[in-house]
């Protein structure tokens, strides 16, 4: 079964910002959770996949809406 996906906000934040976000919300979450992040900084992209490098989670995705806003999804590995 697929763990829940906790979603959080960082839309109008500017680099370092959305990943602090999300390394503080990803530590609340259990292993294998997922956490989708909503992000306008173009630079986010880049950001989470260094993140992601040096963290050990797993980049599962990153696209955008159509709208301006940057999906990034992110399964947390213990």
């Amino acid at each position: 079964m697929d763990a829940e996906v906790t979603e959080i906000d960082t839309r109008g934040l500017r680099c370092p910002l959305p990943v602090l976000r999300a390394r503080k919300a990803i530590a609340a979450l259990p292993d294998g959770a997922r956490l989708r992040v909503l992000a306008t900084d173009p630079d986010s992209r880049q950001d989470f996949r260094a993140w992601c490098e040096t963290s050990g989670h797993e980049l599962l995705e990153q696209s955008e809406n159509g709208e301006g806003i940057l999906v990034h999804l992110i399964r947390k590995v213990g």
